[in-house]
């Protein structure tokens, strides 16, 4: 699959290798937030941050590619996944986000816990020592690294395998399909660790499984497999691990095979229901469905009997 260069090029990540959360160098962002969202992104940075991101015609593939250490994430890897929603190319409509190796994903890097932290980045414990402003940016940064999968514009679908715990649960609900093999194993750790779910994961998992279980799930910290998970609404497919590539590839291509600006109209119509009564969701259909109409036959054509 080809690969895609966010911006074309960029200076190595290393330039501000071994800065902590709000110094100055090279990747400080605007009130000491350090992070990628004020440069572009090369392949070279991103494999350094242990990302790939890929685009082939209209579909996108975004890889967490650690599998040695089970694609944990940084504060990095949520910048970087920001960075890939904000540079998308135009013509992309699906994306997949998938994980190299044995895991989807271990969630986060443990390193983030210990006073030294991750080099270049920091820790959890001199992220706190930011102020108040400064801090809430940072975790504003990192949920802008999943909020953007919800687009209208595109569909974003997660092929899990192996363990997606903490963040990786939440990337994975992020994403409006999820795919799931087998060995699928989901887990929101972030209680047990002291922390909760802020990587955009509480409210998608409460509509999908309800209040109660989900705080079962969190405050219980179990793991969810598979077959679980595809009953409680948590994964459309579970498929076997050596089919989930095939399975994953062969959704994009139905999500493609309908009608790109009715997808969208529809996807965002889909999105705004829970929010609204009846009447609203039909009045937001009628004003959908004039703009297609118009569109596809003319403002002048006859009125639809």
């Amino acid at each position: 699959m080809p690969e895609a260069t966010l911006g074309g090029s960029a200076a190595a990540i290393s330039t501000g290798e071994g800065a902590e959360p709000g110094t100055e160098g090279a990747l400080t962002r605007a009130g000491g937030v350090r992070g990628v969202a004020d440069r572009t992104l090369g392949g070279d940075d991103l494999a350094e941050i242990g990302l790939r991101f890929e685009v082939d015609g209209e579909i996108a593939t975004i890889t967490l590619d650690r599998p040695d250490k089970r694609n944990a994430q940084t504060f990095a890897t949520w910048s970087a996944l920001a960075q890939i929603g904000r540079e998308l190319p135009e013509q992309v409509r699906v994306v997949v986000v998938r994980g190299e190796g044995p895991s989807f994903s271990a969630g986060i890097d443990l390193r983030m816990f210990t006073p030294d932290g991750v080099p270049g980045q920091g820790s959890f414990a001199s992220a706190a020592a930011l102020d108040g402003d400064t801090f809430e940016e940072r975790i504003t940064e990192a949920q802008k690294g999943f909020l953007w999968l919800r687009r209208p514009d595109i569909v974003s679908i997660a092929a899990v395998q192996g363990h997606a715990i903490g963040a990786g649960f939440q990337l994975a609900l992020s994403c409006d399909l999820r795919i799931l093999a087998e060995d699928a194993k989901f887990c929101m750790k972030e209680p047990a660790l002291g922390l909760v779910p802020d990587l955009t994961g509480t409210k998608p998992l409460v509509d999908l499984v309800g209040v109660a279980r989900a705080v079962e799930i969190c405050l219980t910290a179990r793991v969810v497999e598979a077959g679980e998970a595809l009953r409680l609404g948590l994964a459309e497919q579970v498929v076997p691990r050596d089919d989930l590539e095939t399975a994953t590839r062969r959704l994009a291509g139905a999500l493609l095979s309908t009608d790109r600006d009715a997808a969208v109209a529809t996807k965002r119509l889909l999105q705004g229901a829970p929010a609204r009564t009846l009447e609203e969701q039909s009045a937001a259909e009628r004003a959908e469905q004039t703009v297609r109409i118009r569109k596809l036959f003319g403002g002048g054509a006859t009125a639809v009997q």
